[in-house]
């Protein structure tokens, strides 16, 4: 996946973000792209603190989609996954991972947040302890500030 390509897809998970937190949910967003680098096969919005984004369209995928061919997918998202999210992912054999901004990042904005009580554990950490190789791309220090955009003020007004 070139750059270009990157920047478009985490711009689209933003937008999902966006529509996750108009329906009063977390603003985070998921996209799971075709081995293309260009087909968008799926897209997902955060629904609750137990079925984040990135897991629910990781569980998806592995429903609708045949593991040889997830592993020549991505799946691209507005921030790095935690640990449940990334072990979905490498559990529905997704080879390739995107994300937009650390979850370090996403930690200076939600604080100690009772809704997003984050792991200290990067994904790449999570991912170095499979049996699998599986592609980390992230984060995008250029795309940071419009990805936090969603979340300044959220965090404050869901107490």
């Amino acid at each position: 996946m070139n750059n270009d390509q990157i920047h478009r897809h985490l711009q689209r998970a933003n937008d999902v973000a966006k529509r996750a937190a108009s329906m009063g949910r977390h603003p985070f967003g998921a996209l799971l792209v075709a081995p293309d680098g260009e087909t968008v096969l799926a897209e997902q919005g955060n629904i609750n603190t137990v079925n984040h984004a990135e897991s629910t369209l990781a569980r998806q995928a592995a429903d609708n989609w045949p593991g040889e061919y997830l592993a020549r997918c991505t799946l691209v998202t507005t921030f790095e996954p935690c640990a449940m999210c990334t072990g979905t992912l490498y559990w529905a054999n997704i080879g390739r991972l995107v994300y937009g901004a650390s979850e370090e990042a996403l930690l200076a904005l939600t604080g100690d947040h009772q809704e997003n009580p984050t792991l200290a554990l990067p994904c790449r950490e999570v991912l170095a302890r499979g049996q699998k190789s599986i592609e980390v791309i992230g984060p995008v220090p250029a795309l940071e500030a419009e990805l936090l955009q969603p979340h300044q003020g959220f965090w404050a007004s869901h107490p």
